[in-house]
């Protein structure tokens, strides 16, 4: 929009009625519209700098009287074109401080009661329970006046028929396992008739009959220890422990040595701390017949629509397709209860030191035998709904940008900390941003909200979503902010894309920590990570729902949460009563978190140039290349082999982020320096830069994705091999650096090192297309 020239401006001064606010170079001033001679009140609107209107041309204003009746038709014109201006004034000239509100809104009580109410019941995917409970987040985002909608797909999901597992031992009656959890005094929640028994989704139906051997966490490295001391795992049952890695990669990495079924209990080591505090309800620790339930589907989303949405009528695998990569062994989670007899009956080497446990034997052996397992395992494999459930406020400046934040809401019991601490935050959330708008407020980018569903069975109801909104976010999304659990102990963690560092320290320095409200969030996350920044992780593993955004549609994310692991996860024991007394007493850290969730969301939806420091990720991507050109030269990789091309195309990146450094103060100078924020050139100028900052995530992406891995496509934050939930840096080149050296004499290993050689120029390419898109240029 033109500017009003200086006696325009001074003849709707003399016509406003009341009182407005206008600006003065950098300053606000009053003026009014009294009547009385207010001439040296109005005299400032016009710059010192400017020379009055030419002489002759108008007569002056300053009298009151106006030249032709034309003017005065002007005049009123004006006025509205003011009044127009005025509705749209930047926030810093007369709007609230909607990010104090926003903080000061946020009730603990309602938090609480958001969550016993989501709680009542087990709420598993697919079931009614679960639906009731999309029922009741949709419902609330309507009552506190969002746009709100719900979402169905077909998904393949399973659930337990018939499980049975018995010991034998020479001299021995056979023992029955009991599989299941018993309920404990002073909980009513551990009598619920609802609770789904105790079983791992995807395990296929199956029987086995073997002498069983201890392999520690079931880690690719505890197998190779047991084929180094002689222990034979073909055709044998292997019992592990929970905990070091996802308990898919534990059933694959067994099959892969040959093992006919898989049991995983908890020790005390790990989920009783070492039995020295007694367990629940007497302490937060695991009771002895607590059983973690979980998927071992090592995918993502539903595994017969790989790549492609579960909608109504589409495709799908058969489930004996190798395309939907379904476990191949039968495999049961058990009790340390249950988990006590079976390490009793092995004999054979005694384990490790590092792979004894808390369970009450003088010495935990490997076998194998003499002690057999028979299992018997039958599952329902069956197609069926669940429901994501959305609200979404719109944008007031740019309703095509999207800012999302994200929970998943079913659970494998009542999922009072794993999900539904994060639910009760989202909730409250909506009711608080509900309030600011009933107040006035807008965002400037719109905001989605998004409660998930089957996440605990492989992320689907956020994978299928992206899956079918790929090109849409690819175009629009800002970032995706993910709570999964937001509650189960003290202490803040977080991980991000690099690029929402910088915001997120901020943020957490503007929220009180909620066990010592002396100091900032900031000042104990720093104090726990004993060093002088706090310790932000990446996101390259699969274990929630930010998976799909980062990892297959390339948007900027983030997942936070108070605590970390904790001993009752996907038991029973997961419930209301636990997080009341243990989790989140005064639901203070749940304050804390959804704090900094809408902080985050606002900041993201409102600044007017996104809050994105892409310099961290370019220091970062010159670590992760030093790394490799380390872990080249320990492995005696031939000397063709270069990281040259990836440490040239950080430097490029470094470059880009220099430049883009140089335009954001360019910019933000023009923005003072402007009379009017509604320029128009300034508007375009902030919107293609923010258009580039949003995407030059996406350009990490690579259509062939990760070899072995297609579906995960980021080249710079990847997954494991053998462990879903870890993260790794440049994954497809640390994949084939293993492939390569895995076979003894890598030097001689010409194909593999080729293929490394390969990634590395991948990576390389992608990283010189971020470069780019942070430029804005054409080459």
């Amino acid at each position: 929009m033109q500017k009003l020239s200086w006696w325009m401006q001074c003849l709707v001064l003399r016509t406003l009625p009341g009182s407005l606010l206008r600006r003065e170079g950098y300053r606000i001033i009053q003026v009014s519209g009294s009547g009385v001679d207010d001439r040296e009140e109005a005299m400032p609107l016009r710059p010192n700098s400017l020379p009055l209107p030419a002489g002759g041309t108008f007569k002056s204003c300053w009298s009151g009287n106006f030249c032709s009746a034309g003017t005065l038709a002007m005049t009123v014109i004006i006025v509205l074109l003011m009044h127009s201006c005025l509705d749209s004034w930047p926030a810093s000239s007369h709007k609230k401080n909607w990010q104090q509100i926003f903080v000061e809104s946020i009730d603990n009580n309602s938090i609480s009661n958001h969550l016993k109410q989501i709680t009542k019941e087990p709420h598993v995917a697919g079931t009614s329970e679960n639906f009731k409970t999309a029922d009741y987040v949709e419902s609330n985002f309507k009552t506190y006046g969002l746009n709100a909608h719900h979402k169905d797909y077909n998904v393949l999901l399973t659930y337990p028929l018939h499980r049975s597992v018995v010991l034998t031992q020479p001299n021995h009656e056979p023992i029955k396992l009991l599989l299941n959890e018993e309920a404990v005094a002073g909980d009513p929640y551990s009598n619920n008739s609802n609770i789904i028994p105790t079983f791992h989704a995807y395990a296929p139906s199956g029987n086995a009959s073997a002498e069983v051997i201890y392999a520690n966490y079931g880690a690719l490295e505890d197998f190779q220890k047991l084929a180094q001391l002689g222990v034979k795992v073909e055709g044998a049952i292997v019992i592990a422990k929970y905990g070091m890695i996802y308990r898919g990669d534990i059933v694959e990495n067994a099959a892969q040595a040959g093992a006919v079924a898989v049991v995983i209990y908890s020790d005390p080591l790990d989920y009783g701390n070492n039995g020295t505090e007694g367990y629940y309800p007497d302490s937060q620790w695991l009771p002895p017949s607590g059983v973690q339930r979980g998927s071992v589907f090592r995918g993502i989303g539903d595994p017969l629509t790989p790549g492609w949405a579960s909608e109504t009528d589409a495709e799908r695998l058969s489930v004996d397709d190798p395309s939907a990569q379904m476990p191949r062994i039968p495999s049961l989670p058990i009790s340390a209860e249950d988990a006590l007899p079976i390490l009793r009956s092995l004999e054979g080497p005694v384990a490790p030191s590092e792979w004894q446990g808390a369970l009450n034997l003088s010495e935990y052996k490997l076998g194998r035998g003499p002690g057999r397992l028979d299992i018997s395992y039958v599952a329902n494999q069956t197609v069926t709904s669940i429901r994501n459930v959305f609200a979404t406020i719109k944008g007031s400046k740019e309703p095509d940008r999207l800012v999302l934040l994200g929970n998943h809401r079913d659970a494998w019991t009542f999922g009072a900390v794993d999900p539904n601490s994060g639910t009760a935050a989202l909730l409250e959330l909506a009711r608080v941003i509900g309030k600011l708008m009933e107040e006035g407020w807008r965002p400037h980018r719109s905001i989605v909200l998004c409660s998930w569903d089957a996440e605990e069975y492989a992320l689907i109801g956020s994978t299928e979503w992206v899956e079918q909104n790929i090109d849409i976010l690819g175009a629009s999304a800002v970032a995706y902010l993910n709570v999964d659990f937001g509650v189960a102990g003290p202490g803040f963690n977080a991980a991000a894309s690099p690029q929402l560092d910088e915001l997120l320290i901020e943020i957490t320095k503007q929220v009180t920590d909620p066990d010592d409200v002396k100091q900032s969030l900031y000042t104990s996350w720093v104090a726990s990570s004993n060093k002088t920044t706090p310790t932000i992780d990446r996101l390259g593993g699969g274990g929630s729902d930010y998976a799909a955004f980062l990892q297959h549609a390339g948007v900027p994310s983030m997942d936070i949460s108070f605590g970390a692991d904790y001993s009752v996860y996907h038991s029973t024991f997961d419930n209301y009563n636990w997080m009341a007394k243990f989790g989140d007493p005064l639901f203070r850290r749940h304050v804390s978190v959804t704090s900094v969730w809408g902080l985050l969301a606002l900041r993201l939806a409102d600044d007017k140039v996104l809050p994105m420091k892409y310099e961290k990720y370019a220091s970062e991507l010159y670590s992760y290349a030093l790394a490799i050109n380390s872990g080249l030269s320990s492995s005696e990789a031939p000397k063709s082999i270069t990281v040259a091309p990836l440490f040239s195309a950080i430097k490029d990146l470094h470059l880009s982020t220099y430049q883009l450094t140089d335009e954001l103060n360019i910019l933000e100078q023009e923005g003072l320096e402007k009379l009017s924020e509604l320029s128009s050139d300034l508007l375009y100028s902030r919107r293609e830069l923010n258009d580039r900052l949003l995407r030059a995530e996406r350009a990490f992406l690579d259509s062939d994705g990760i070899p072995g891995a297609s579906w995960y496509k980021h080249l710079v934050y990847g997954p494991v091999p053998n462990d879903n939930y870890g993260s790794l840096s440049f994954p497809a080149i640390w994949g084939t650096i293993h492939e390569a050296t895995g076979n003894g004499n890598s030097a001689l290993n010409a194909t593999k090192w080729a293929a490394v050689q390969h990634e590395v120029y991948r990576s390389a390419r992608v990283t010189r297309r971020a470069s780019l898109v942070l430029r804005g240029k054409l080459t």
